[in-house]
């Protein structure tokens, strides 16, 4: 008697398995987390139920993915690949901030701005994978068979579940939007970054009794007056010039970390205080979502206040950076958030020291400059690998594609050069294609016989390249030089001798057809 052969399509398992009810209350519970209770009760345990909820709900989803893509797949291949990409994935993003950075910019990209952070403690929830597999263990012993009851599935529960992994909560960063003077108090106000841009929020308010030596929460009357409710209250005013010497002005510097002070009541304007433009170079990279351009880490809004003594106190709103503050003495400090648990990320409230910056500060930079080395590395190999190619009897379609493949890589880090922030995606993007024209260029050298020395040469220009490329990619990492531009710039530079070398290489490669002899003389 024939044994008949097992069902080789994977979908009715694992549909079943995003199905099952324990998987059902995972996503349900995963959406009302991240979008309503994350907001009302901010803090660990919120953030432990997402993670639980995820690693739920996440298995499934892959499993039933992998199975659209491949029909053929077996269920429990499927399953496991589910389970352990989801493991493996969610151990990587959090315990290195280098991955949990990635992970952010390109869950940035899906689903708009979002926040992934590396913290080891989240690893605590990777035992609800178990509940995730004894899951898988109950749903497989009732393959979704009917047509109707998968087609529910794929177009609710897949649906659904996607857009719930996808969608994490929004992102509150802190940020100094209002600088003001209510009833002879400074009030310095916090905005929630991307949340004020898509739920309109109010900011919260800190005061000063002091000129900004103290901070503290506002009474309730205050934040009446603040907010405008119950009333016409007089409310926060903010002013630029003293009131003990009106000539004396100050007002801030679009898209700057700047003020400019005026000592003829506003007719004639010099600098008062400053962040460069390369110290705030490095400040745009070390805060996540600086805004288009930038817009964010900029002056934002200036009050003066008068001490009482002939003297007065300036507060600056910097967005991104926090509040700036000039003391009675005239003297300049940037705050940051005027409470550390207000600014809470990514420095704690207190602002990065301008001028000074290290690779851990930076996010995905390390990640950038190596991506970058490798490319301009790739490129001498392919070049030199090309001309051998070429001298080989390859003809000249190979390194005009070459060519033509380079000069369109750079040109795209060209566009998405202004933004900066995901710089890195495109040398990630473009890096297997210049691994793949690289096996072109060479591979036909060696198949030709190419001489070890030519091997050798080409490979001495290539750790030339990255030597060379790598002492202005690291001293980038520290903020010298600041500017992304100049730092890549200097590093193309760099492989101007290892193309040399490279390109010189080429005369050790034998052409196809024989040199021919010189004449000699008639016998």
């Amino acid at each position: 008697m024939s044994v008949p052969a097992p069902h080789r399509d994977g979908a009715p398992a694992t549909l079943a398995w995003l199905g099952h009810p324990a998987t059902v209350a995972a996503l349900v519970l995963l959406v009302v987390n991240d979008h309503l209770l994350k907001a009302a009760f901010p803090g660990a345990l919120t953030g432990k139920l997402s993670d639980v909820a995820g690693l739920v709900l996440a298995p499934p989803l892959v499993a039933v993915l992998l199975t659209l893509l491949a029909p053929r797949l077996p269920a429990r291949t499927a399953a496991g690949l589910g389970l352990g990409l989801v493991a493996a994935g969610f151990t990587v993003v959090k315990s290195s901030g280098y991955a949990a950075t990635v992970a952010s910019a390109a869950w940035s990209a899906v689903s708009g701005p979002s926040l992934i952070r590396a913290d080891r403690t989240d690893l605590l929830a990777l035992p609800a994978l178990a509940l995730a597999g004894w899951c898988w263990a109950r749903a497989r012993r009732e393959p979704v068979r009917r047509r109707s009851a998968r087609l529910v599935r794929l177009l609710v529960l897949l649906p659904a579940a996607a857009l719930a992994v996808a969608a994490t909560s929004p992102v509150h960063y802190p940020d100094a939007v209002r600088a003001a003077v209510l009833d002879e108090r400074l009030a310095a106000g916090i905005g929630h970054g991307y949340a004020d841009q898509v739920f309109g929020s109010t900011p919260d308010w800190r005061m000063s009794d002091d000129a900004g030596v103290t901070w503290r929460d506002p009474t309730r009357s205050e934040i009446e007056a603040l907010t405008g409710t119950n009333g016409p209250v007089a409310g926060p005013v903010s002013r630029g010039c003293s009131t003990a010497v009106p000539a004396r002005c100050y007002r801030v510097v679009p898209g700057r970390l700047a003020v400019e002070q005026s000592d003829d009541g506003g007719r004639s304007w010099h600098p008062a205080w400053a962040v460069t433009g390369a110290q705030r170079a490095v400040l745009l990279r070390q805060y996540p979502d600086p805004g288009p351009r930038g817009e964010r880490i900029a002056a934002q809004e200036l009050t003066v206040r008068d001490t009482g003594d002939g003297r007065h106190v300036v507060l600056v709103a910097n967005g991104r950076d926090g509040f700036a503050l000039r003391r009675p003495d005239g003297t300049w400090e940037r705050l940051g958030f005027v409470d550390a648990q207000a600014g809470g990320y990514p420095f704690d409230g207190r602002p990065p020291a301008v001028g000074r910056s290290t690779p851990a500060d930076r996010g995905a930079d390390p990640l950038l400059a190596l991506l970058a080395g490798l490319m301009l590395g790739v490129s001498v190999l392919a070049v030199s690998g090309a001309r051998a190619g070429f001298r080989a009897g390859n003809g000249p379609w190979l390194p005009t594609c070459l060519a033509a493949l380079g000069a369109t890589a750079w040109a795209l880090l060209a566009v998405v050069w202004p933004g900066e922030p995901h710089l890195w995606l495109a040398l990630l993007a473009w890096l297997p294609v210049l691994l793949g024209v690289l096996l072109f260029a060479l591979v036909p050298a060696w198949s030709r016989g190419a001489s070890g020395r030519w091997t050798l040469e080409v490979l001495l220009a290539t750790a030339l390249t990255l030597a060379l490329a790598a002492l202005p990619l690291v001293g980038w990492l520290y903020g010298r030089p600041a500017y992304t531009r100049t730092a890549l710039l200097l590093a193309a530079v760099a492989t101007v001798p290892g193309l040399l070398l490279g390109w010189r290489a080429a005369r050790l490669v034998d052409p196809p057809w024989p040199t021919p002899r010189p004449a000699g003389p008639p016998r």
